[in-house]
């Protein structure tokens, strides 16, 4: 994780995402090459590209935004506008932040191809947005497929290796895909097969791998380790259930397995900011711009996670700088409040 203390604008001022949404904000286009590290396996990493210059507030990710909040944004893009042409080459807190969760996943994938092409070997992506976290909504499922295969293409296009393994968590999932994704440019399994990984595969993906999977989850891991090692990417891991409480197996599974793994991408939105990284970035916290709406300014980096604790200070500090009073940040305090016993426990 050395490399986690260089700037998250070396990371992402060469990352490009590719905005889709609509209701986007407007963006200012510039073209460059960036070649990147050439890394293990015979990957290299060469992108070119556009960099974003506005950025939508995280709470678009949860759902289509209020009529008044898309005016809020509209006018804070309009605003942006005319201070880019001002300010053109000044670099604003929040530009390391994806501008939709299209252009978040993209840049997922482009963090996680720098990592490998790096030498990294295990890896973690977690977009950790709600629309996300609720597989039993009608359409979600579908909608977190189709979010994983612009992953997986990203990643095959960043790096170049043809030879990418994607593991779905059941058979039924990774036939169904296989027979939808015909042009598919990488591998199919689930990890109920026998044998996921083939010998040929040089680069794993394990797609939302789940908790009641653990072990097998661990034992791919263990044999992907062994020579020649081969990097496993996990991307968006429901490994500890909140059914299952805070036990023995939990802090295992923490303390063992999870810290051999590198967050490479975290994306988290919050009631009153968002916490960030991007490999190879440090962790940011950001916090919500209250003069211009839809953006963010930066209130901490750190090295590594901020945890619960950590994170209730931070909120603390910018509340009391701040005149609005209690407002959000309280709220948010509370959130992290709360959640310290449980995030103690489990570290243990």
């Amino acid at each position: 994780m050395a490399a986690a203390a260089q700037s998250c604008f070396n990371c992402c001022s060469c990352f490009a995402s590719k905005p889709k949404s609509s209701i986007s904000p407007t963006n200012f286009p510039f073209s460059f090459s960036c070649p990147i590290f050439n890394g293990c396996n015979g990957i290299s990493v060469t992108r070119t590209g556009f960099s974003l210059r506005t950025y939508a507030k995280f709470e678009k990710f949860q759902g289509d935004p209020s009529e008044s909040n898309l005016e809020d944004i509209t006018a804070s893009s309009v605003q942006t506008q005319e201070q880019t042409v001002v300010q053109e080459d000044e670099e604003e807190d929040d530009s390391c932040l994806p501008s939709d969760l299209e252009g978040a996943v993209r840049q997922s994938g482009e963090a996680s191809a720098l990592f490998v092409s790096s030498g990294g070997m295990r890896a973690i992506v977690e977009l950790l947005i709600p629309q996300l976290q609720f597989l039993d909504d009608e359409g979600a499922q579908a909608e977190l497929w189709e979010l994983s295969r612009i992953f997986l293409d990203t990643l095959i296009e960043e790096t170049g290796c043809q030879k990418v393994r994607a593991i779905f968590p059941d058979a039924g999932a990774a036939a169904l895909l296989k027979y939808r994704w015909k042009d598919a440019g990488f591998g199919f399994a689930s990890l109920s097969d026998r044998k996921p990984v083939e010998s040929q595969d040089e680069i794993v993906v394990m797609v939302v791998p789940d908790y009641q999977m653990l072990e097998r989850v661990e034992r791919i891991a263990s044999e992907l380790s062994d020579d020649p090692p081969r990097p496993l990417i996990m991307w968006n891991p429901r490994l500890i259930s909140e059914d299952v409480g805070v036990g023995f197996n939990v802090r295992k599974l923490r303390r063992y397995f999870l810290r051999s793994f590198s967050t490479v991408y975290s994306m988290r939105p919050l009631a009153a900011g968002a916490v960030f990284r991007c490999y190879p970035g440090l962790w940011k916290v950001f916090y919500d711009d209250k003069d211009r709406p839809g953006r963010y300014l930066l209130a901490k980096e750190l090295v590594s996670r901020p945890d619960a604790e950590e994170l209730e200070i931070i909120f603390g500090d910018v509340e009391e700088k701040s005149e609005q009073g209690p407002s959000l940040f309280s709220q948010a305090a509370g959130i992290f409040s709360s959640l310290n016993r449980f995030v103690k426990a489990i570290s243990k």
